[in-house]
């Protein structure tokens, strides 16, 4: 039985369907759905949302992640940039948050189709910033270069889970030292862009080996930190080891600043994309 703190507060005034009625239109896809995230009400309620672009078809299968997975065979959709920016623009948004499956049936990855995503939605909302949730794209530093380039305000990229538990829970492609090589060649190659990551709690890991990523993380630059509840989304998916207090999460949070991270948004319910245009705001002003 889930804890009451995981219970979620469902906005009904009418946001939630307005978005559901623009990302239909524009036959768009949203990770909020893909992933069966918990702050779907919330947040779509305040007009926020993850695009996923790329289909909704992964080419990795990791245990915690609701995604579907396959193989498309290099199919992309060309118009999809556009179809964006104009959801964009109609949805009168300041702060855009894109993410994408793994495509490694894409000889880039999907950079040049992320790269074409960012500049469509800064043409069509010129004083909105892009975050990009990115895959790590095998390593490529020439597809991060190319992602990095079409200026995205902030690069997040998930460490997901402790060094121990990452062969468990994580496709055999996503290792966790390519995790970290990923957000430290962002760093070097564009040092003044904000970098985030994040891990799931409550898969097994030990106190000591959360400590351990979190300087990992820091050692390689990370700006942000995202720390959530992992939440089983099917029977397919990895069991919950145990769900971890509000109050321990905050004591993470704490921890966490103290080794440096400039921002840190701890919580049963959080998950990467939470609160995101607030945190970038709030560095702006710092």
């Amino acid at each position: 039985m889930k804890p009451a703190w995981l219970k979620v507060e469902v906005c009904a005034d009418g946001k939630v369907e307005f978005m559901e009625k623009i990302l239909r239109y524009h036959r768009l896809r949203t990770v909020c759905q893909a992933a069966h995230c918990p702050n779907l009400p919330r947040c779509w309620g305040v007009g926020t949302a993850t695009f996923m672009i790329l289909g909704e078809v992964c080419t990795r299968t990791c245990r915690f992640c609701a995604t579907r997975t396959g193989w498309p065979g290099g199919a992309v959709d060309a118009r999809e940039p556009g179809r964006i920016a104009r959801a964009v623009r109609e949805l009168g948004l300041t702060y855009v948050v894109l993410t994408s499956v793994d495509r490694d049936d894409l000889p880039d990855g999907g950079a040049a189709h992320w790269a074409q995503a960012i500049r469509a939605v800064k043409r069509a909302a010129p004083g909105a910033a892009v975050e990009a949730l990115i895959p790590d794209f095998s390593g490529h530093r020439e597809a991060l270069a190319e992602v990095l380039a079409a200026g995205p305000a902030v690069v997040g990229h998930n460490l997901e889970t402790v060094r121990r538990l990452t062969p468990l829970v994580r496709d055999r492609r996503a290792s966790y030292g390519l995790s970290l090589d990923v957000l430290r060649a962002i760093k070097h190659i564009s040092p003044g862009t904000l970098t985030k990551s994040s891990l799931l709690l409550g898969l097994g890991e030990t106190d000591t080996e959360v400590r351990e990523a979190l300087r990992e993380l820091r050692e390689v630059g990370v700006d942000i930190l995202v720390l959530g509840q992992y939440l089983r989304p099917g029977p397919r998916q990895a069991p919950v080891s145990r769900y971890l207090s509000p109050e321990e999460f905050e004591g993470w949070r704490q921890e966490a600043l103290r080794l440096g991270f400039r921002a840190v948004v701890a919580g049963p319910l959080v998950r990467t994309s939470f609160r995101a245009a607030e945190v970038y705001r709030g560095l702006l002003c710092a």
